[in-house]
């Protein structure tokens, strides 16, 4: 696994690396302080599995940095990891295409657990973060808050829904977010709300382990 990783103060930088070197597999960490080395290693390398960033760094205003990255590294999953917390930018930042915000102030364990969600195609938001969300996506984010990993799995498949079920089978096909999104006539903003909860309500980290606890389950079958 290869992860870029951009923030304009070294000691950050360097909290990143630590934390990350916890994460499973022992990924290969790229660095950058500033959007002009970002673009200069993106003109070079397209293999990263993630992109980790700062907001507000010098080299290029944030809004236009990150649609040139998104744009260059199209199918690359980017979260944005800032101090600057303001509903309107957080918006912004979902509409160009961001996969993950999250707050500087958060813990090692919430941003390792927000890397693995949003690498597992799900969407990590804080909900006091939202603004102008569609009433569909907030219906599904308050039923996300709702879920405890206290309650027995096979009690919270329970509550998953029938539009869940349908993105589960297509995630056992091996379709991606935006495929999925094709076929179920949803935005990818959605299809990710519902990988999220999907991963929650059956207490795993990734999509392989989903289709196996679901084909476990009887919700799907693991062949098709």
């Amino acid at each position: 696994m290869k992860i870029l990783i951009a923030d304009d103060h070294e000691l950050f930088l360097k909290g990143l690396e630590l934390i990350l070197s916890d994460f499973g597999g022992s990924p290969q960490l790229v660095f950058a302080k500033n959007y002009t080395e970002i673009f200069e290693i993106i003109e070079k390398e397209q293999d990263f599995d993630l992109v980790l960033t700062d907001l507000a760094m010098p080299g290029a205003a944030w809004l236009d940095a990150i649609q040139r990255i998104h744009a260059a590294l199209e199918g690359t999953p980017i979260i944005i990891l800032s101090a600057v917390f303001d509903r309107e930018i957080v918006q912004k930042t979902l509409d160009i295409g961001v996969s993950g915000y999250i707050p500087k102030t958060s813990s090692n364990a919430v941003i390792i657990g927000a890397v693995n969600l949003v690498l597992s195609g799900g969407l990590y938001i804080p909900p006091e973060l939202l603004h102008n969300t569609s009433q569909n996506e907030l219906t599904i984010l308050k039923e996300i808050e709702k879920i405890s990993p206290e309650v027995r799995v096979e009690e919270n498949v329970k509550n998953l829904t029938a539009r869940q079920i349908d993105v589960l089978k297509l995630i056992a096909k091996g379709l991606s977010n935006k495929q999925i999104a094709y076929e179920l006539k949803l935005t990818e903003g959605t299809v990710k709300l519902h990988v999220t909860a999907i991963l929650k309500l059956l207490n795993v980290y990734n999509r392989t382990s989903a289709v196996l606890e679901a084909g476990r389950l009887g919700l799907i079958e693991n062949d098709k």
